[in-house]
C-alpha cells in the first residue's frame, strides 16, 4: 500500500507517541524524514534519532523528549503543506510561529531548515510544518 503523505504520517506518529508518553517511536526511513528528524533534534524537540535496519527495510527510531514533569516538549505538530495543497513562501513572507517561540520547517533548495535560518539566508521554499 502506498502512503499519500509520509510527512504527515511521521508527524502523527510522533504526536501520538508523545500523547501516550512512549519513550520512542519508529518511522519508515527516507532522506526527507531523516532531515526532518535532524532539524527537530537541532531545535531541541526530540532527544535523539537513529537509523536501524529491520529486515530489508530501514526505520528511524526517534527518542522523544519530555520535561521534568514527564510532559512532552512538543505541544503541537501541525502539517502546513499537503499533497493536495502545497504552501510556498518567500523568505521575507515566512510568518513567525507563535510569535517566534515555535518554528516552521521549510524545504528549500539548500535543504531543510527552520524559518529563522531561511530568513537569515534569504531563501524561501515549501513550508512543511509548524512545531511548538
Amino acid at each position: 500500500m502506498t502512503m499519500t503523505d509520509p510527512i504527515a504520517d511521521m508527524l502523527t506518529r510522533i504526536r501520538n507517541g508523545a500523547m501516550v508518553s512512549h519513550e520512542s517511536v519508529e518511522i519508515p526511513a527516507s532522506k526527507l524524514k531523516l532531515e526532518l528528524a535532524r532539524v527537530l533534534k537541532e531545535e531541541g524537540y526530540i532527544a535523539d534519532y537513529e537509523v536501524k535496519e529491520v529486515g530489508k527495510f530501514k526505520v528511524i527510531n526517534i527518542t522523544l523528549k519530555y520535561d521534568e514533569n514527564h510532559k512532552s516538549v512538543i505541544t503541537k505538530l501541525q502539517r502546513v503543506s499537503k499533497p493536495g495543497l502545497k504552501t510556498y513562501s518567500k523568505a521575507k513572507n515566512l510568518e513567525k510561529v507563535l510569535g517566534g517561540l515555535g518554528v516552521a520547517i521549510v524545504s528549500t533548495n539548500k535543504g531543510l531548515m527552520t524559518d529563522r535560518k531561511a530568513r537569515k539566508e534569504n531563501v524561501g521554499g515549501e513550508v512543511l510544518c509548524y512545531v511548538y
